[in-house]
């Protein structure tokens, strides 16, 4: 069974930090490039950031730009999301995926023209920044 497991999420206040998690499973994690979702209330699912450690790179969405940080646990099928320097409008549920490793920067709308979609999912995990 596919599984994408995130944790870390909670309560922060603003200026601290949080790092997720997101532990795979079910398919062969060399083969994928791994992304972040978040959503917030009443907003559209963005793309944060993506990283492939086949195809050597990693992408930022301008709102995460020098505060995220991706990484990726080859050994332990796990990726982590760094989250420093945290704000209000960063609160949002957080999302795993992992897609193509070709077609992931666009599938997350990172690279225009965004198409193509994440092949898996997981459930997300809640991130809120108290002001």
């Amino acid at each position: 069974e596919v599984q994408l497991v995130e944790s870390g999420g909670g309560l922060v206040q603003a200026g601290g930090s949080l790092r997720l998690s997101c532990a795979a499973s079910g398919f062969r994690f060399d083969d994928y490039a791994f992304g972040w979702f978040r959503q917030a209330p009443g907003k559209e699912r963005e793309g944060i950031s993506c990283i492939s450690s086949a195809d050597g790179y990693t992408y930022y969405a301008d709102s995460v730009k020098g505060r995220f940080t991706i990484s990726s646990d080859n050994a332990n099928d796990t990726v982590y999301l760094q989250m420093d320097s945290l704000k209000p409008e960063d609160t949002a549920v957080y999302y795993c995926a992992a897609g193509d490793h070709f077609t992931t920067p666009q599938a997350m709308g990172l690279v225009r023209p965004a198409r193509y979609e994440m092949s898996y999912w997981g459930k997300g995990t809640l991130v809120t920044v108290s002001s």
